[in-house]
């Protein structure tokens, strides 16, 4: 067994902490992730030989970028079968996939979080890497993200963008992602600092648990709240983003998606804290009904008389209103934390590994092929 060097160790742990000690330790040979993963102790000479590795990429009118794509993770990740979900493009992207060797399969739904859903339920793997066919994420990172997964034994790392302020396509998505992640962190808590980065790695008990019902590019918002809703272990990893080349088109728009992303928003927050978002609901209609009431209020102390009638019946109709959202709220808190529980049971259940098959669908034979990552 090889032995590190008292004054390298200490330099490994005071320029990157525990990632930085276990990035030295894989480029000098030490041991590999694998074994780490499997033993959680630092040991040489043994590898896990079947861990099965699926790159999967939703794909929509990328024929510029896709099979640069398809290529880079073959060649990043060479045991790793390469699964091209085209929804209904019409530029030849699934051709440009075959030919570069992807498992192209159609989903004929619309929507990116249909073709997720089909992904997740199609493919058995035991880590999973999601990245978007624009060409704007690196395959090569790919293997920084597995060993991320597999050291800190997460179910998801997320690979933020750097620079993605100075390159989102316009002005406007850039403002967009930054007010949207703030509001995610005020809402759903700080796991998460890019909740709509395409670039991700997970367990095979996250994705075989994972609800998915959003239908739009909403799925990954969707994904980050399932995370923190269950308080799975997640990380992050800090990657280049790149641009797209030219001749690829952004499908996003500024304002009509940013609608969609926020009353996703409203919905993840109703269904995950409900007590919360009836609490603000009832909050308002009792300032309404505050606001209707104290001029009567103010005429009856003064003369006692209540002239105004109309008014008080609307500011109590009001009042009876929020403490019946409030009610509604404290029922269905409880209700949503009954149903937390149960999605925690479920994916403790799921088998934290595969039985050695990775399918593009459920009637075909398995594949037999690996990937190591050293």
């Amino acid at each position: 067994m090889l032995l590190l060097s008292c004054q390298e160790t200490v330099k490994a742990l005071l320029t990157g902490g525990f990632r930085g000690l276990h990035s030295y330790l894989l480029t000098a040979g030490i041991y590999s992730c694998a074994d780490f993963f499997a033993t959680g102790v630092i040991m040489t000479g043994s590898r896990i030989d079947n861990l099965n590795i699926a790159v999967l990429l939703p794909c929509y009118n990328e024929a510029a970028t896709i099979g640069a794509v398809v290529r880079g993770f073959k060649s990043a990740l060479p045991g790793a079968p390469v699964h091209v979900y085209d929804n209904n493009s019409t530029d030849g992207t699934a051709l440009h996939a075959m030919l570069a060797g992807a498992h192209v399969v159609r989903e004929r739904r619309q929507g990116k979080g249909h073709v997720v859903r089909r992904m997740f339920a199609d493919i058995d793997a035991d880590i999973y890497i999601m990245a978007d066919g624009d060409g704007t994420y690196s395959p090569e990172d790919a293997e920084e993200l597995i060993r991320t997964l597999l050291t800190e034994r997460a179910d998801m790392v997320v690979g933020t963008r750097r620079g993605v302020h100075a390159d989102a396509g316009r002005q406007g998505h850039a403002f967009g992602n930054k007010i949207f992640n703030m509001l995610y962190r005020t809402i759903f808590g700080t796991d998460f600092t890019d909740i709509f980065s395409g670039y991700r790695v997970f367990s095979r008990r996250f994705v075989k648990s994972f609800p998915a019902v959003s239908a739009g590019f909403e799925i990954e918002t969707e994904m980050s709240v399932h995370a923190s809703r269950l308080t799975l272990p997640v990380s992050e990893l800090e990657l280049d983003y790149g641009r797209r080349p030219e001749g690829s088109h952004s499908k996003l728009s500024t304002f009509k998606d940013g609608a969609k992303i926020l009353w996703m928003f409203a919905m993840l927050m109703k269904e995950t804290r409900p007590f919360a978002f009836f609490g603000i609901i009832s909050g308002f209609f009792m300032l309404a009904s505050t606001a209707f009431m104290a001029p009567v209020l103010m005429e009856y102390f003064q003369t006692g008389l209540v002239n105004r009638m109309p008014t008080w019946v609307l500011s109590m109709a009001l009042m009876m209103i929020s403490f019946m959202v409030f009610t509604a709220g404290l029922i269905l808190d409880s209700v949503a934390r009954s149903r937390s529980e149960q999605l925690r049971i479920f994916y403790l259940n799921v088998a934290a590994r595969s039985n050695g098959s990775t399918t593009t669908e459920r009637t075909t034979a398995p594949h037999k092929k690996t990937a190591r990552i050293a």
